[in-house]
């Protein structure tokens, strides 16, 4: 079938349909990762987004039932330039294009991604509409158009948990897989992995979009981890007595979440340890006192750099946001510890007399480099202190 990309400035972009029969809004960005297309589309922070995978060719090793980040797909629309007709890979249950049809995502291939991620850089992300059924250009460009775009939209209500849950407390997600050598080899390789330690450090994990791989390294830490939603009140979380607070990732406008800051507010006034990342650093962000602001085309990739300010390092990082937290409205005792060096946006924050600390990119994600997983060890390392 064919299939239409449509944008608000007037682009229209016809390729083949893949996926689900249907159409849907949201705002085109890019993806500039070679692979995680899977973590990609379960990442709860691209809720209300169609994205654009930058990296030609898609879907060559499949998805699998087991790398999932949550506990569905959340992407409005997904473009490429080529699906793979084969899918090879000994971890597959499913092909792309399967797996889109199955969770009722359409997608687009056979464009032109070089010129639309040419025209995000350079008009910002637009507000879009994709179609895998027939409709006219003109129909496409209003849906664009009509759609009301993410600022001011509170996206976390749709996709955090609805109850508190208990983080994997049979401890049969979080371990790492360990290869298989020798005699191992004849065993299912799924079943390996790496011993866990004992989880005797009790943290609350707020779930703005929560991914599931920061909660196997918060386990891998040795943290028995509290997950509840979003609108919990500070003193609900409390009633669980952890020694820290974690703030997760999320998609959508900061600034949509009063709730939330109001939340780590109450809780900074604790004087609890507490880590932020992503979403959560920006909700630390305003709690702490400062605003946030919306990127032209945000950051999305495997390669971010980040320079870390306290060790002189560059750290190549993992990334996906489209906010950012405004340095000069930051109040005196929060010290910016990190940058990126693209853009020189906020990419860390330290308090400097309260046990606080966050960073806006992903550090449980592996994009070859292993740089930030460390900033788990700092965590438990402060509440230790503390």
């Amino acid at each position: 079938m064919n299939a239409i990309l449509a944008l608000e400035d007037g682009s229209v972009y016809r390729g083949t349909a893949i996926g689900a029969e249907g159409a849907a809004c949201g705002e085109v960005c890019f993806n500039t990762s070679m692979t995680g297309y899977q973590e990609i589309l379960t990442d709860p922070s691209y809720k209300g987004q169609i994205v654009t995978m930058t990296y030609p060719h898609i879907g060559n090793y499949g998805v699998n039932a087991v790398d999932v980040e949550s506990w569905q797909p959340h992407v409005a629309g997904f473009v490429m330039r080529e699906l793979s007709p084969v899918v090879s890979n000994w971890r597959a249950d499913w092909s792309l294009g399967d797996y889109l049809k199955q969770h009722g995502i359409p997608g687009i291939q056979g464009i032109d991604t070089r010129a639309l991620t040419k025209k995000l850089r350079v008009r910002g992300a637009l507000n879009g509409f994709i179609c895998t059924q027939p409709i006219t250009d003109d129909k496409a460009l209003a849906e664009s158009r009509n759609w009301p775009g993410l600022i001011g939209v509170d996206y976390v209500k749709e996709v955090t948990h609805k109850a508190a849950f208990a983080w994997d407390e049979q401890d049969a997600q979080s371990a790492n897989f360990k290869l298989a050598f020798g005699p191992q080899q004849t065993a299912d390789a799924r079943a390996l992995h790496d011993p866990l330690g004992p989880a005797d450090i009790p943290i609350v994990a707020y779930d703005f979009g929560i991914k599931y791989n920061i909660l196997r390294r918060l386990r891998q830490h040795g943290f028995r981890v509290q997950v509840v939603p979003a609108t919990t009140p500070a003193a609900e979380a409390l009633r669980y007595k952890p020694a820290g607070i974690f703030l997760s990732n999320g998609p959508g406008d900061p600034a949509a979440l009063p709730y939330a800051a109001q939340a780590v507010s109450d809780l900074v006034k604790k004087g609890l340890p507490i880590f932020g990342i992503c979403l959560g650093h920006q909700i630390l962000g305003l709690a702490l006192g400062g605003k946030t602001f919306k990127l032209k085309f945000g950051h999305r990739g495997a390669n971010q750099p980040v320079k870390d300010f306290e060790t002189g390092r560059v750290e190549i990082t993992s990334q996906n946001h489209g906010f950012a937290v405004d340095p000069a409205s930051l109040p005196s005792e929060v010290s910016v510890n990190r940058i990126n060096l693209n853009d020189q946006t906020v990419e860390g924050m330290r308090h400097k007399s309260q046990p606080i600390f966050c960073v806006q990119y992903h550090p449980e994600a592996s994009p070859g480099p292993h740089d930030s997983t460390p900033l788990f060890a700092e965590f438990r390392a402060l509440i230790e202190k503390n």
